[in-house]
């Protein structure tokens, strides 16, 4: 897909292309929340997540709140729930307590909201101000939805009844022959933007990073990887874990990656949205939280890429000698270049999508599975609250790490070569992986 510049686009064409990425993603949040019945849709399946129906009513919430009260300027539609769909008000584990909306009201809510939102997009003037420029407020809220969709296809993962999500399986991967890992160069580049016109507060401003030479894993560990690590007591080793690690691993009693399972001989399966299959062994392997990732790589002699390098393997083109917008370039994601969108539930085997490899040969750092880096989470130099303090700056800090790239359930909205994520280094609900990387003068 040729990449749509939002700041080139005149009035009309910045409307429509709005209206269509609004529409497509409320198609897939409609889909999440139909999948099931009343009582799965009301339950909570895990004290992680919260009820898929408070997930649908925050997001026209929000959608409100930014929409038909800030941009549009006009009245409350429901002003009286908004504490209770606020997530820093109400923790996950307590939110089945609220007195939250019916199904029913939830959709009549989610509905009427969408209506005063079109409204607003046919009669607001944009441009007028930074949170209309290039129509950066429905932007912010169509990625909030769509983050809020992979929330939700994560708690789909976590749930034991209704009818299962499907979706066909990615296509074998076409790359043979593979290097483990390539190197990538010492120097500087260019981290973060400050042009692409939808990016959030976190990804800006644009500066200079200078990076040491490292090697990097040409694709994620795969599931076969990991096993040689379970094989080898991996998991009982207290050498390979760090401090809180070991005692996090001890305390919530680790054994394996999340959903998976080992039968009488000795075979592992892995629970994917309500069906149980074989681990794959050239798949990317996914639910694993930070430590178990430290542990994979020091075992491997190995480390995990800082966000920088991380970021520098997906971005810079040495040939040009500029940060490009993904891998492959500046051309918007397509099926050829990544597992993105929730076209398959799963991670595609290792070495799919040459299409999308960068210019120094690594693949898939865009979707398949979020990649933890050995960062945490803090703003750029000159970093900029915008629009609230609480998208991002609350998160600041050692509390929080950053994973990188996207997974099969994220949005090509929602994913780009400068887009962050963070979480607990604890979450292994999260459609999370990894891959390694070691310094250059190691040898």
């Amino acid at each position: 897909m040729t990449p749509v510049d939002l700041r080139q686009l005149g009035d009309a064409e910045l409307r429509e292309h709005i209206a269509a990425e609004l529409a497509r993603t409320r198609q897939r949040s409609t889909a999440l929340t139909d999948a099931v019945d009343e009582p799965d849709l009301v339950s909570q399946h895990s004290p992680l997540m919260s009820p898929l129906v408070w997930d649908y009513a925050h997001i026209a919430n929000q959608e409100e709140i930014w929409l038909v009260r800030d941009v549009g300027g006009r009245e409350a539609v429901r002003a009286d729930i908004d504490s209770m769909y606020d997530a820093f008000q109400n923790a996950r584990a307590d939110r089945p307590s609220l007195p939250l909306l019916s199904p029913a009201q939830t959709r009549g809510y989610v509905g009427q909201v969408r209506q005063k939102v079109l409204e607003v997009l046919d009669r607001a003037p944009l441009n007028v101000n930074r949170l209309t420029r290039s129509g950066f407020a429905f932007g912010m809220v169509i990625q909030h939805e769509q983050q809020h969709d992979e929330t939700m296809l994560a708690t789909h993962q976590l749930r034991r009844s209704g009818p299962p999500l499907q979706a066909p399986p990615p296509a074998p991967p076409v790359a043979a022959g593979l290097a483990r890992e390539v190197l990538i160069p010492a120097g500087p580049f260019t981290m973060g933007t400050s042009t692409e016109a939808w990016a959030l507060d976190n990804e800006r401003p644009a500066h200079q990073v200078q990076v040491g030479a490292f090697y990097l894993d040409t694709t994620p560990v795969t599931n076969g990887d990991y096993l040689r690590f379970l094989s080898d007591g991996g998991y009982d080793d207290r050498r390979w874990w760090s401090e809180p690690g070991w005692e996090y691993r001890q305390r919530a009693g680790l054994t394996a990656p999340l959903f998976w399972t080992r039968d009488a001989d000795g075979s592992w399966w892995r629970r994917s949205f309500g069906t149980l299959l074989p681990v794959a062994e050239n798949e990317p392997v996914v639910h694993v939280c930070l430590y178990e990732a430290q542990a994979y790589a020091a075992w491997a002699g190995r480390r995990l890429p800082t966000e920088a390098e991380w970021e520098k393997a997906a971005r810079w083109d040495p040939a040009s000698q500029r940060s490009r917008r993904y891998p492959w370039g500046d051309d918007d994601p397509t099926p050829e270049r990544a597992n993105l969108g929730q076209r398959h539930l799963r991670p595609a085997p290792a070495g799919s999508y040459p299409a999308g490899a960068s210019p120094y040969g690594v693949h898939q750092l865009i979707g398949d599975v979020w990649e933890w880096t050995s960062s945490t989470f803090a703003g750029y130099p000159g970093f900029e609250v915008f629009p609230y303090p609480e998208y991002s700056r609350v998160f600041f800090g050692q509390d929080y790490y950053v994973l990188r790239g996207g997974s099969f359930g994220t949005d090509r909205a929602a994913c780009r070569g400068t887009f962050r994520n963070w979480d607990f280094p604890i979450r292994r609900q999260i459609f999370a992986g990894f891959r390694t990387a070691r310094d250059a003068e190691l040898g």
